[in-house]
């Protein structure tokens, strides 16, 4: 019996990697979806303002996939993250993108869940955005900075004492929340 269980653990672990695959999150209209595209800069895509490495990290990346639609992953698995640090390793390259696909009034997204270089490199998922946000700001990956890393973040703080917590100034929030 203990032969049986180890030689389908085993047959598991080298079946897994093809079997990767997006797991619903329950959201209304969304479709699970796999499919090719070249990584790009959305705003190089839209404008013709291409700076090198698409942006250096400082930009939205989106996919082009091959019927020459522009798809725009806005998410990704860590909270209030997008889907720029996933796929900047991949600038101007051929993914294999894994995710959710989301219709909300007429606009669809993609929540990224995996991606790999096409066509068959090794799956990476979809939640690289803590350690790179760590790194980038001195903290660990691990740390209660980098689990709530949108309370610890200086572009965010930045922003929301420039423009308060409901985006309409600080003013607005002081009459809005009592603050």
């Amino acid at each position: 019996m203990g032969k049986f269980i180890a030689l389908a653990v085993l047959a598991f672990g080298f079946a897994s990697p093809a079997a990767q695959a997006a797991e619903s999150w329950g959201l209304p209209n969304e479709e699970i979806v796999r499919f090719e595209a070249k990584v790009v800069d959305i705003l190089c895509e839209l404008s013709g303002d291409c700076p090198a490495k698409c942006g250096g990290g400082k930009r939205q990346l989106g996919l082009v996939n091959d019927a020459g639609r522009l798809i725009l992953p806005l998410k990704n698995q860590v909270f209030f993250a997008g889907a720029a640090d996933e796929l900047i390793d991949f600038c101007a390259q051929r993914v294999v993108a894994d995710g959710l696909m989301v219709t909300n009034r007429g606009n669809t997204f993609m929540a990224l869940q995996f991606v790999r270089l096409a066509p068959d490199g090794p799956w990476k998922k979809a939640d690289r955005f803590t350690g790179k946000w760590a790194a980038r700001n001195g903290f660990t990956a691990k740390g209660k900075e980098a689990k709530r890393w949108f309370d610890h973040d200086p572009q965010v703080k930045d922003l929301i004492a420039r423009q308060g917590k409901l985006g309409l100034g600080p003013a607005a929030d002081k009459d809005f929340l009592g603050e």
